[in-house]
């Protein structure tokens, strides 16, 4: 009788810890790779969502998208662009994606900064930190500098000391003074301590647009596409407008 005691007590002990279910009562667990652009508006609506307990994880979306290639378990993929959701598409690992929301290009510079132009990026000795060619924030930098005057153009990435693996950190290295200026999204400038935006004419500007998808591997596809579902025209719609996001078109 002791010995079937003790075997009990172990089942119950080893149980309830997998993907399947949690304590909440909120369904399974749902894990959320997102573009650390997406950090404020997509940790607010997993919050409040009621199909599962959502954790999510952000990062620049090549890194994201090279962990789901690699076999890390995920549900959903939210990417800063639609080339890197298509591309894992194509390799049969995500449904279909679909665009869920846009965003703008921004300088930002510390408060009070001199720099009220693209034209200002071209003087000699402006530190400048834009992203990494492989994350959507830099290939974006480069579409909007690749429609300026040649000389114009190399003369800022002359002056580019710096280039990030995700927008957070180009943000993170404004505020730590490191930089004069700095390549962001709208709605990360929006968010920053002590940074204000400098526009970017809008022939410049290029077309952002966040794509989304379920992935395949998925232990829970109904929460998973509910999760989607209300990115695209429900509550996390909602919370992406608030953080300044632009819907869909």
């Amino acid at each position: 009788m002791l010995a079937a005691a003790l075997l009990g007590a172990l089942v119950v002990g080893c149980g309830g810890g997998g993907s399947g279910s949690t304590a909440s009562g909120g369904g399974g667990s749902l894990i959320v790779l997102g573009a650390s652009s997406l950090t404020e508006a997509v940790t607010k609506y997993g919050e409040g969502f009621k199909g599962a307990t959502v954790k999510p994880s952000f990062g620049g979306s090549d890194e994201l998208a090279a962990q789901i290639q690699q076999g890390a378990p995920a549900d959903v993929f939210a990417s800063a662009n639609t080339s890197y959701p298509q591309e894992l598409f194509e390799e049969g690992l995500v449904e279909k994606p679909r665009v869920f929301c846009r965003n703008e290009l921004v300088i930002a510079v510390p408060a009070g900064s001199d720099i009220k132009s693209l034209a200002d990026l071209t003087k000699p000795g402006t530190k400048i930190v834009i992203g990494d060619p492989s994350v959507p924030v830099g290939g974006y930098t480069r579409e909007v500098l690749g429609r300026l005057p040649k000389a114009e153009e190399e003369a800022i990435l002359g002056n580019v000391v710096s280039e990030e693996t995700e927008v957070a950190s180009v943000i993170a290295k404004l505020e730590q003074g490191a930089a004069d200026a700095g390549f962001v999204y709208v709605t990360d400038e929006t968010g920053a301590e002590g940074l204000e935006p400098v526009e970017i004419e809008s022939k410049l500007q290029p077309r952002v647009e966040y794509g989304v998808a379920v992935v395949k591997s998925s232990d829970d596809k109904p929460a998973a596409e509910e999760f989607v579902e209300g990115l695209i025209e429900g509550e996390g719609q909602e919370d992406l407008l608030e953080a300044g996001f632009l819907p869909p078109s």
